[in-house]
């Protein structure tokens, strides 16, 4: 079995980015959005360090990357974690090695804090947000409508413990 490489996300890989966000949406159970959003959306919205890709036999299988909470500069060191791997390689650790390093990446970046939003039914997110050290810290009842369903949330936190706040 060929070994998972991850790598810096480019701009040239966002085809497969959005392919797998798209394979993420239609599952009902990674996010609230329903569509792929244009290049220029998600490059706006996402923070410029910490973008990483999973490759797989040359072929990219899942990606990683983090979006600030706030504009305000007091959650400068705060961001939230978006982690998808394409559903035809799932139960592989793709997930796995993705957020650990992301969470190294953020470290190293002077973040002190990663944060995630997770819908209860997706199980294997919350295992391995949980197996790298998140905690969670609250549940949303019912915060957005899905195809009309109101849906929960889990809220996760990690604390960085390079930086000594945990």
């Amino acid at each position: 079995m060929t070994a998972v490489a991850i790598n810096k996300m480019t701009d040239s890989d966002w085809h497969d980015v959005s392919r797998i966000y798209g394979l993420g949406i239609a599952t009902g159970d990674a996010t609230f959005e329903s569509e792929i959003p244009s290049w220029e959306n998600w490059n706006n919205s996402h923070l410029m360090k910490c973008r990483l890709i999973a490759t797989y036999n040359d072929t990219t299988v899942g990606w990683a990357a983090l979006s600030p909470v706030s504009s305000r500069c007091v959650y400068g060191g705060v961001a939230e974690v978006s982690v998808y791997v394409d559903t035809s390689h799932t139960g592989k650790g793709i997930g796995a090695k993705l957020l650990e390093a992301l969470i190294a990446g953020s470290e190293k970046e002077g973040l002190w804090t990663l944060q995630s939003g997770v819908f209860p039914e997706n199980i294997a997110s919350l295992n391995i947000h949980n197996k790298l050290g998140f905690r969670t810290i609250g549940y949303k009842e019912k915060i957005g409508k899905m195809k009309g369903i109101w849906r929960d949330n889990i809220l996760l936190e990690r604390r960085s413990k390079i930086i000594g706040i945990n």
